[in-house]
Parts: C-alpha cells; sequence; structure tokens
C-alpha cells in the first residue's frame, strides 16, 4: 500500500497529551522523509501547538509497513510544558489507522451529499482560483464535515469521508457509554497499553 492514514489522538488526555500529538505528527513527518516517503499533517483550523486529534498521511513504496511499525500507544517522557512544578513525566498518546467507508458498518456512499466549494486559507493562488474543497454530509446522522487540506478535489472528497467515518466511530462508542466515561477509559487504556514508541525531552528524541 503507498498511502496511509493514521489517526494521533491524546484520547481525553490533558493539554500535555494534546501538546504530544502534535510533535508526534511532526516527529513521525522527519522519520518518514528519511525513510524515503512523504509525510503530511493534515490540519484542523483549530490545530496550533496543541490538539485533541489529527489525521497524518504518509505516501511513498513502504507506507504501510513504515505506519504499522508506528500504530499503538506512544509515550513521551518529559516534563510538562504547560506546569512547571507538576511531577508526572510519563504522557500517553494513541496512534490508529484511520478508517474508511468499508471500516465502518453505518457509513454507506449513498447516504452521503457531497458539495464543492473554494478552500479557504493558506495556499496562493491556487487556493482562490479553484473549488478543491469539499463538504460532506451523512444524509441519516446530518453530520458535516469540510476537507481542504489537500490541492485536489478527489483528495479532500477521499478526506472527508475518512473524516464521517471517524465522526461516525467516536458516535457509536459514545452510545455504548457516557461521553465522560469513554474519555476516561480510552486514555487508561493508552497509559496501559503496551508502547510501541517512546520519546523522551523537548526535542522528541
Amino acid at each position: 500500500m503507498s498511502e496511509m492514514f493514521l489517526n494521533i489522538t491524546a484520547g481525553g488526555g490533558p493539554k500535555e497529551c494534546q501538546w504530544v500529538v502534535v510533535k508526534l505528527a511532526l516527529a513521525y513527518c522527519k522519520e518518514a522523509k528519511v525513510a524515503g516517503l512523504k509525510a503530511e499533517i493534515l490540519w484542523e483550523a483549530e490545530v496550533k501547538n496543541t490538539a485533541t486529534s489529527l489525521l497524518l498521511k504518509i505516501t511513498g513504496a513502504g507506507a504501510e509497513k513504515f505506519s504499522n511499525a508506528r500504530i499503538g500507544t506512544v509515550r513521551w517522557i518529559g516534563q510538562s510544558p504547560f506546569r512547571k512544578n507538576h511531577k508526572r513525566k510519563n504522557w500517553y498518546v494513541g496512534v490508529s489507522k484511520a478508517p474508511d467507508i468499508a471500516d465502518v458498518p453505518e457509513l454507506h456512499e449513498r447516504d452521503i451529499k457531497y458539495q464543492t466549494l473554494k478552500a479557504s486559507g493558506p495556499g496562493g493562488q491556487h487556493v482562490n482560483k479553484t473549488e478543491s474543497a469539499v463538504r460532506a454530509v451523512h444524509i441519516p446522522t446530518g453530520l458535516t464535515v469540510v476537507a481542504s487540506e489537500q490541492r485536489s478535489q478527489f483528495a479532500n472528497k477521499k478526506l472527508t469521508r475518512i473524516k464521517l467515518a471517524l465522526l461516525l466511530e467516536a458516535q457509536t462508542e459514545t452510545a455504548q457509554n457516557q461521553a465522560k466515561d469513554k474519555l476516561w477509559t480510552t486514555h487508561k487504556s493508552l497509559e496501559r497499553g503496551n508502547e510501541v514508541r517512546v520519546y523522551k525531552g523537548k526535542k522528541f528524541k
């Protein structure tokens, strides 16, 4: 497989874990470059130094092998960048393969309504002149997502399906568990998991 989408999440963890989400995505980008692959963070509008979750696109020969080696619980060891005297030194985030339509039984192509629109934000002349952004509505639930991170309409359409799949998975889990308890359970499962990678310090080595 020459293309993989990874979902990196703080799993309901505190701001430190949300900081690790972004730092880990940047670290994976550097590691992908060394491996001869291309990695692209698909930023959400609100993402800055922290993010509750984000998507990472890995492309190139060997993308699947590279990604699979990084799926699971990841631990960062270091002092909180937000709370100077905080005693905790271990922070956990989760990395999983982002789902697509085939992975979510409730999601069917026939139930999705697409609309193209002009992208906004960074991107230069290309963004202003083409309707490359895509809005997708899941008709049965009313869930709506927009993708403008990719340069082509085709790529953004695929990205909306991934975003809808993630939302539907989360909705299904929430229906089975109270939202607060689910976040706590998810984060605790991250802490108990056997981490696939460990990083240390603010340089994220």
